[in-house]
């Protein structure tokens, strides 16, 4: 038998022999493993989710004041194209509509109104964001899962979102505003509810009311400005062209409105996913911090107990190297274990995480959220044989004689 089986086998045995011991260390490495593992896939989900939702509307263009007056390459809307901007206007007018449509070419381009607001149904309250364009644009870009689209000032369609968290059903009424508001109460009807939309950027229906733009002006004033206008591009190939040319045509004089794609808030998204996600992997790092320390103590106890062993080794002519890889594979078999046990764990834990946090297990078995479970393993395990370089390093220069003399 090779000398390197015998030394691999001497380790073993003193896993064996400490067993307890060396599962407690093994369950720092597990712990380790299944957070730094479970909190990759809950942002590898998060970004997958949202770029899926992102995608959907990927060829669209979203046009709205910019509050920055005129710095930046941004500005604030004016009466026009090409006009002065005037810092009280936080809306695109009538005029800049007809321009930036002139701009798209045969893109379609439609104009949204919105107002958050004070809503009452039953017993319950909240807010919620009103929405209005023209009846074309509803029919156009909303879907109804059921009921019809609103055809008078009274009659709503609502989101998804609000359905669930209010129980509203085709026929519900709904109170817009406070009874303190100089607009007071306005009570409509349910006649449509909404297909879920998701994540995007031109309208956030779910969590909507769609109202008639008459309904809207009526009660919010604003007639004829509007709080964004988005252009759906035929070719998502001339999308570029096509945000530069209304770029250009509006803010040829001063900047007066901001161009934006899904990409710019998908990148956003991405960042702050990015940095929340390393914040929570430096602190499941300290769960490998305990286990490093925990596995070099075991080490170091294990040097310390065996002196009288490494003398005898020493003496029967092991050399310094094999006594330094014995100590080692020791500290690899842990993290091995430990990393194996918490890949396992990971993927049950990590599945049942990520359902709770994302509300979704869609993505879960993607290549981009299983690649956590190795990268976790290798982070473990790396930690823990450097954990035991040390006490290896020592028991391998220990002075023979000394170490034959020890009880």
């Amino acid at each position: 038998m090779k000398k390197p089986d015998i030394i691999f086998q001497l380790s073993m045995r003193s896993v064996r022999l400490n067993l307890l011991r060396s599962v407690l260390a093994a369950l720092g490495i597990v712990i380790g493993v299944v957070a730094i593992a479970s909190i990759g896939m809950i942002s590898a989900n998060m970004t997958l989710s949202v770029t899926e939702e992102l995608s959907a509307t990927a060829n669209v263009l979203v046009v709205s004041p910019d509050a920055g007056g005129g710095g930046g390459g941004f500005g604030m809307p004016g009466g026009g194209s090409g006009g002065s901007s005037d810092d009280e206007d936080d809306y695109i007018s009538d005029d800049q509509f007809d321009d930036i449509r002139k701009a798209a070419g045969s893109s379609y381009v439609y104009y949204l109104y919105s107002e958050s607001d004070s809503i009452e149904t039953g017993d319950s309250k909240g807010r919620a964001t009103i929405y209005a364009m023209d009846d074309d644009a509803m029919t156009e870009i909303l879907t109804l899962t059921e009921g019809s689209y609103p055809s008078t000032t009274s009659q709503v369609v609502i989101g998804p979102d609000l359905v669930e968290r209010y129980g509203i059903v085709v026929g519900s009424k709904v109170t817009i505003g406070d009874e303190d508001d100089e607009n007071g109460q306005t009570t409509v009807r349910v006649t449509g509810i909404l297909e879920e939309r998701g994540m995007s950027m031109d309208i956030s229906s779910d969590n909507g009311i769609i109202t008639t733009e008459k309904f809207f002006t009526g009660r919010y004033g604003g007639e004829g400005e509007y709080a964004q206008v988005n252009v759906v591009v035929d070719d998502i190939d001339e999308i570029d062209a096509i945000a530069e040319s209304i770029d250009e045509t509006l803010n040829k004089k001063d900047d007066e409105v901001r161009v934006e794609d899904s990409s710019r808030m998908l990148d956003t998204i991405s960042s702050t996913l990015g940095t929340i996600t390393s914040f929570a992997l430096a602190i499941a790092g300290i769960s490998l911090l305990v286990a490093a320390v925990s596995i070099f103590n075991v080490m170091m106890m294990s040097v310390t107990e065996r002196v009288r062993e490494i003398g005898i080794l020493r003496s029967i002519g092991t050399q310094k190297g094999e006594i330094l890889r014995m100590f080692i594979y020791e500290a690899a078999i842990i993290g091995i274990v430990g990393a194996g046990i918490g890949a396992v764990l990971s993927l049950v834990i990590g599945y049942v995480v990520v359902f709770g946090m994302v509300g979704t297990t869609e993505y879960f078995f993607a290549l981009d959220s299983l690649a956590n479970i190795p990268e976790g393993m290798i982070v473990g395990a790396l930690i823990c044989i450097i954990s035991g370089v040390y006490p290896a390093w020592r028991a391998s220069n220990l002075d023979p004689i000394e170490a034959l003399r020890a009880e």
